[in-house]
């Protein structure tokens, strides 16, 4: 079988962007780093830093260097990631750091573009991935309990937090062997659930401290969002803003480990926007207040390929509203005024790094000014025109979110438009205002104009680039069974918690019985004019239910009941029920008790005698789908599938397998495939896996028509969407590149 062109093409442009950089193995001289109150000491020499998260499985190792060299030209210091367990450990004791979690690779590549690297090895994430960063095994250990004072638990975490911390040691990455790696995160926000656990939790908290601390690794650790950090981790703030934000200890600096510059998003949700002269504002505050480290969370957002999406319910894409698009491409105008910002910034940094804190000048009702200025050693003077300018610069804010106020300040009058910041880095002449962008908002709208091509109405799927169509017009397509098609299944009393029998290996769990109906019931339905109804008491993600390989309906939601009247026979009557998950949940306490499928009782309500109690029956189990199973979207497995040519009138099955192929287009540009009249699935081009798809439309109410940067933000500010499937694009060449 000829292998399509796109595998070909997505090569060449793979390797047109790694020609950019070459892996060195000494990307710096040796050098300390420490702390003091003000900020990070590199080499001995306070700093004022920018960080940028790059997420690398969320990109393919093709795309690492442009992303990196993108987020350095936009006037970042330091590239943050967090590390993925399991991403890294699928199977307890079976390691992976190969394709896109070849985190050495990256690491070197941030070190060869003369960055520092951020390492957030947590092992918890959250990062909106599949069950927080936990490999499912985990939840299978005898008496464990996740992030608490707990054996089995610290002795996994320990072991993996080791295994990091020694590959890295061992390839030469720290900065005191002249590699990028400044500074390690252990646990991550832990203080949301911190009370969940009692004294537990605060014994497990200094646990992970002094565990961390004892490897040795040579740089400082800190914590986010952990208010009772010991003593000698730093801990640090997340969120829209925290320009307020002091630390636990008048020793430590102030860090900005996740400046939200955008969102998540959900199947079914808006798409969330953050303005960037909101976003510039907020990080001005926090340099212009003593901050000396901020990282965008998400400087690149990137794809969660495959089924790494968590949830339940977070969509494929994660491309965050962030400055470099999901796709690679710079986000305008959010990349531009954010790198006039950080040039701003670097041109305070000797005055910022020269002075311990500030001084505060009250300009009016809403309006202040911060002025750093070197004169001697902690004397101040309030003239503009006595000595080193390069020591001496200013923030004026304005934080009332309506009015433009005109302030004095060193003599001189500025105006200064709502809710901004004016930057003076020599005290005296605005170099950059966080309101003044060249457009008003960063909302984009991404719109093509390519006809949608298919032979098929249920099949208008398309690939995208430069207004044209790519696809091919001959679909071939396969059933997939709705009953027993393999050997491994088993049979057992009662109802089993969805991720006890997948071990997440698949997103999907069938459960097969057998019930009888009697001719008096359906006399009964038939006289009352009444219908047997499937009842689940609780259940989550999706189900379809099936009777006599008919599909009745199906359920979606997050722990909800489902009532679903049913069509059944006299006599035997096979019900089957498909159980799906959408992304396992990533956030929260004890989440070892989270799971999948159905809880409380299964029953048929509606019979002449009573309810019938199907919990109590025997099922019969079936992990995944029989194509999935069988790989039938790969090379190898393409000829264990029954294809046939796919016709109008011959989509009849609701399981059913697609196959089409393309010729990639010409040029570089990044192609998508448009799945906006599909339903709910998984893609795959050329066997690699490019993420779940679901067509689910957003409510048509809560979005706006213009969006006001003015003001605090959150997630349901500047909204779009609304009425439309929050997903139809998906990227092709990154998944497979």
């Amino acid at each position: 079988m000829k292998a399509p062109v796109s595998q070909r093409w997505c090569l060449i442009f793979s390797l047109f962007l790694m020609a950019e950089f070459a892996i060195g193995e000494l990307f710096f001289e040796p050098f300390n780093v420490t702390y003091d109150h003000r900020s990070l000491l590199i080499a001995n020499r306070r700093r004022m830093l920018i960080s940028a998260g790059v997420h690398y499985p969320r990109a393919t190792p093709k795309m690492w260097p442009d992303l990196i060299a993108k987020a350095k030209e936009g006037g970042a210091d330091v590239i943050e990631t967090y590390t993925f367990w399991n991403g890294h450990e699928p199977i307890r004791g079976e390691y992976n750091f190969e394709g896109r979690y070849d985190l050495v690779k990256f690491v070197k590549l941030v070190g060869s573009s003369g960055l520092y690297l951020f390492l957030r090895i947590g092992p918890y994430v959250c990062a909106e991935w599949n069950f927080g960063g936990f490999p499912v095994w985990l939840r299978d250990i005898p008496g464990i309990e996740f992030r608490t004072d707990n054996p089995p638990f610290k002795e996994e975490m320990r072991r993996f937090v080791t295994k990091i911390v020694n590959l890295m040691r061992e390839e030469r990455l720290f900065s005191w062997q002249g590699g990028p790696i400044i500074l390690l995160q252990i646990e991550n926000e832990y203080g949301d659930v911190e009370n969940s656990y009692g004294k537990k939790g605060r014994d497990y908290i200094n646990w992970a401290a002094n565990m961390a601390v004892g490897l040795g690794a040579g740089v400082p650790w800190v914590m986010c969002k952990q208010s009772d950090a010991p003593e000698f981790i730093i801990n640090t703030c997340n969120g829209y803003y925290c320009d307020g934000f002091k630390p636990n200890s008048n020793k430590k600096p102030i860090f900005w480990t996740e400046d939200w510059d955008g969102w998540y998003t959900t199947w079914g949700g808006r798409l969330p926007h953050r303005p960037v002269e909101d976003l510039a504002f907020a990080v001005a505050r926090f340099f212009e207040r003593g901050g000396s480290l901020q990282n965008y969370y998400m400087y690149f957002g990137g794809t969660n390929f495959g089924r790494t999406a968590g949830g339940p319910f977070y969509i494929t894409s994660y491309d965050y509203d962030a400055p470099i698009g999901e796709y690679g491409l710079l986000s305008q105008p959010k990349w531009g005024h954010l790198k006039d910002l950080h040039a701003a910034i670097k041109l305070c940094e000797p005055a910022l790094v020269a002075v311990d804190s500030p001084h505060y000048i009250k300009l009016g009702p809403m309006q202040e000014a911060h002025m750093y200025r070197k004169s001697g050693y902690g004397k101040w003077s309030r003239s503009s025109e006595s000595g080193d300018e390069s020591r001496c610069s200013a923030f004026l804010a304005n934080i009332d979110q309506h009015k433009v106020a005109s302030v004095h300040f060193q003599g001189h009058i500025y105006t200064l438009p709502p809710w901004s910041v004016s930057i003076l880095p020599d005290c005296r002449n605005v170099a950059y205002n966080t309101a003044k962008v060249g457009a008003q908002t960063s909302i984009k709208e991404l719109e093509f104009d390519a006809p949608l091509l298919s032979n098929a109405s249920a099949l208008q799927n398309v690939l995208h680039q430069d207004g044209a169509s790519y696809i091919s017009e001959h679909w071939v397509t396969v059933d997939e069974p709705v009953g027993l098609w393999s050997d491994h299944n088993f049979t057992v009393p009662g109802i089993l918690e969805h991720l006890n029998v997948t071990k997440d290996f698949s997103d999907y769990l069938w459960y097969f019985t057998r019930i009888y109906i009697s001719g008096e019931d359906i006399s009964f339905w038939k006289k009352n004019g009444t219908h047997p109804a499937l009842t689940i008491d609780s259940m989550r993600d999706v189900v379809h239910i099936f009777v006599n390989q008919q599909l009745e309906g199906r359920g979606v939601g997050r722990w909800v009941k489902v009532v679903q009247p049913v069509e059944l026979q006299e006599g035997f009557n096979d019900v089957a029920l498909l159980s799906l998950t959408v992304g396992l949940q990533n956030y929260g306490a004890f989440l070892e008790k989270d799971g999948g499928g159905f809880r409380g009782q299964v029953k048929l309500t509606g019979l002449k005698n009573g309810d019938m109690d199907l919990s109590k029956l025997s099922w019969t189990y079936q992990v995944g789908l029989k194509g999935e199973m069988q790989e039938i979207y790969t090379l190898d497995g393409n000829d264990k599938a029954a294809w046939v040519d796919l016709t109008i009138d011959g989509i009849k099955s609701p399981l059913s397998w697609y196959k089409t192929y393309f010729d990639a287009p010409d040029g570089l540009d990044p192609v998508a495939l448009d799945l906006r009249s599909m339903a709910k699935g998984q893609a795959w081009v050329n066997g690699h896996h490019i993420g779940r798809y679901w067509t689910l439309p957003s409510s048509q109410g809560g979005c706006q028509r213009s969006c006001d940067y003015r003001g605090k933000y959150d997630s349901s500010k500047c909204t779009t969407n609304c009425g439309k499937p929050t997903q139809v694009r998906y990227d092709v060449c990154s998944s497979i590149g």
